[in-house]
């Protein structure tokens, strides 16, 4: 989960820093190597994060039927499934992203704001499933 917070946080930086130069008149439209490089590494590291978080789910669902028996001991699943979703939709806007769907960009937007409450709550809840498979 780590790996996964970290990634986001890169986006988050990267994202960030991708809005201020199309804001900026100076650099708007003005495509240097270093946007180019910063652009790529967000592509990627978004892919990244995007099998961080379906390596996530196939780990918790392993373990905690291998553990458990059956899912939905905690909110965890709830959790997981949501961050699952929400990065699987900010990854499917971040696609449609161009000048003729302007939507794209405010949904990617959105549901990354909405993530970060999210890994909040997963990270929470993970702590609790954690401490049931720690011996007493």
């Amino acid at each position: 989960m780590g790996l996964s917070i970290l990634a986001y946080f890169c986006l988050a930086i990267s994202g960030i820093w991708m809005y201020i130069r199309r804001q900026h008149p100076r650099y708007n439209r003005n495509f240097t190597y270093k946007t180019v490089i910063i652009r790529l590494c967000h592509y990627a590291i978004g892919i990244c994060m995007v099998f961080l978080v379906l390596l996530l789910l196939a780990i918790g669902i392993v373990g905690t039927l291998g553990h458990f028996g059956s899912l939905g001991h905690s909110s965890h699943l709830i959790a997981g499934l949501s961050s699952v979703v929400l990065v699987l939709t900010s990854a499917f806007s971040a696609t449609q992203i161009n000048s003729d769907r302007s939507w794209a960009r405010y949904l990617h937007v959105s549901v990354n704001i909405l993530l970060f409450f999210v890994f909040v709550w997963v990270s929470l809840t993970g702590w609790d499933v954690v401490q049931k498979y720690l011996p007493e």
